[in-house]
C-alpha cells in the first residue's frame, strides 16, 4: 500500500486541469509526471502541479518510476490507444475519463484490453458523485416505492472551447449524446438497477456552433435532444439536453417517480458562471413529494466551498479521486465504475446518436447497435 500516491496524467485541458485541482486537496497524493502536448495548456498545469515533470510520450511518462496510478484525461478518441500502450508496457491502476471509447471499432481492442488489463480500472463518471445526486440515489427507492419512471433534463451553456475543436465533430468526441450524455445513461442503469433494451432519440445543431468552421468545415454535433430509454424491468427514463439554456437557475434536475411518491435533485452549474449582481448561487438540494399524505419537503445539500470551487460539477471530481485512491492503496477494493460500466454508457449513447440519425429505435438487447422499426 503507498503511503503517498503519485499520479501520472495524460492530458490536461479543462477537465485534465479540474482533476489536478482535486488531486491537491486530497491528503497523501501528488502528481509527479505530466504528459501535454500542447504548450498553453501543460503552462497551466504546471501552474496547478508545479512539482511534476512534463513528458513528450505516453512512453516517456511510464519510463518514470515515481507513479502509482495513471489518470487518463485526453481527448475522446485517445483513449482506447492509451489504454492499450499502457496494458502492454506498464499495467498499474488506471483512471480513465469519459467516454471510454468514441466508436463501435473500438470494441474489439476494448474487449482485447479488458481481459489482459491485470490492475484495476475506474471509469470517470463524476456525475454519480455530485453530492444531491448520490442523495438522490441513497433515497430513490424509498421516496418513490420502485421507480417507473426516470426524468434526466440538464439545461446548459454550450459545448467550451478545447484544444483543435476536438469537441465539436463526431468523429472525434463519439457525438453529444456520447461525449456529453454517457454520464447520464451510466446514471439511469445505476439508478434503475436494470439493463436498457431499446433507446429512441431525436436531436439537432439548431442555436450553436453554425457559425463556427475549422478548416473549412462546420461543427457536426448536435446540441439538443430527447432520449427515450426502455429497461428490461419495465421501466423507462428519459433525457432531455439542450445547450442553449445557461439561462437557468439550476443546471440538472433529476425525477424519479413511482407509485409511493417522487423525488428531486436539483443541481446548478459552474460558480463561475452565475452573474454576480444575481447575489449567492442557488444551493443544491433534493425535493421529496410523496402521494400520501400530500406535502413536498426539502433538503438542502451544500457542498463545501474549496472543493466547489476545484471544479465545475458541484464537487464530484474531488469524492471519485477519493473512492479512486483508495482503490490505488487498496483499502477498497473494486473500482465504483468499472469498464462493463463504461462501455454499456457509451453504447447507449452511440445507439442514442444512431437513432436520432435515421429516426428509428435501436435495440440494446443484444448488445449490438441494430436499428428496428419505432
Amino acid at each position: 500500500m503507498p503511503a503517498r500516491v503519485r499520479y501520472g496524467v495524460i492530458g490536461c485541458g479543462m477537465m485534465g486541469q479540474e482533476h489536478l485541482r482535486n488531486i491537491a486537496l486530497l491528503p497523501d497524493t501528488e502528481v509527479t509526471v505530466i504528459f501535454e502536448p500542447d504548450k498553453g495548456m501543460a503552462a497551466r498545469a504546471a501552474e496547478l502541479a508545479p512539482g511534476a515533470k512534463f513528458v513528450g510520450s505516453v512512453t516517456e511518462l511510464l519510463d518514470v518510476e515515481a507513479i502509482d496510478c495513471i489518470l487518463i484525461a485526453s481527448p475522446n478518441h485517445c483513449h482506447v490507444q492509451q489504454m492499450e500502450e499502457i496494458r502492454q508496457k506498464r499495467p498499474m491502476p488506471l483512471l480513465v475519463e469519459k467516454p471510454l471509447f468514441t466508436d463501435t471499432k473500438d470494441l474489439a481492442e476494448l474487449e482485447t484490453f479488458r481481459s489482459a488489463y491485470p490492475a484495476p480500472v475506474w471509469v470517470a463518471m463524476e456525475y454519480r458523485y455530485m453530492p444531491p445526486v448520490t442523495a438522490f440515489i441513497e433515497q430513490a427507492k424509498q421516496a418513490t416505492g420502485g421507480i417507473k419512471m426516470l426524468t434526466i433534463r440538464e439545461h446548459r451553456y454550450p459545448f467550451l472551447d478545447k484544444v483543435g475543436a476536438w469537441n465539436r465533430f463526431n468523429r472525434y468526441s463519439g457525438g453529444t449524446f456520447v461525449e456529453k450524455c454517457c454520464h447520464f445513461f451510466d446514471l439511469m442503469r445505476l439508478i434503475m438497477e436494470s439493463e436498457p433494451v431499446r433507446v429512441m432519440a431525436s436531436g439537432g445543431q439548431d442555436a450553436n456552433y453554425k457559425t463556427e468552421t475549422y478548416d473549412g468545415e462546420q461543427p457536426d454535433v448536435l446540441d439538443n435532444g430527447y432520449v427515450i430509454v426502455d429497461f428490461e424491468n419495465g421501466a423507462r427514463a428519459m433525457l432531455e439536453l439542450c445547450m442553449f439554456a445557461e439561462g437557468s437557475r439550476y443546471q440538472e434536475e433529476v425525477v424519479a417517480v413511482g407509485p409511493e411518491g417522487k423525488i428531486e435533485a436539483f443541481v446548478p452549474g459552474p460558480n463561475r458562471f452565475w452573474p454576480e449582481d444575481l447575489g449567492a448561487p442557488p444551493v443544491p438540494h433534493l425535493v421529496v413529494s410523496p402521494r400520501h399524505p400530500k406535502g413536498s419537503r426539502r433538503i438542502d445539500i451544500p457542498v463545501d466551498p474549496a472543493i466547489l470551487d476545484a471544479g465545475d460539477h458541484n464537487g464530484s471530481t474531488f469524492y471519485q479521486h477519493e473512492g479512486f485512491v483508495a482503490v490505488v492503496r487498496g483499502v477498497k477494493e473494486m473500482p465504483d465504475v468499472t469498464l462493463d460500466d463504461g462501455r454499456l454508457a457509451v453504447e447507449m449513447g452511440l445507439a442514442a446518436q444512431q437513432s436520432a440519425r435515421t429516426g428509428q429505435a435501436v435495440s440494446m438487447i443484444t448488445s449490438k447497435l441494430s436499428s428496428v422499426a419505432c
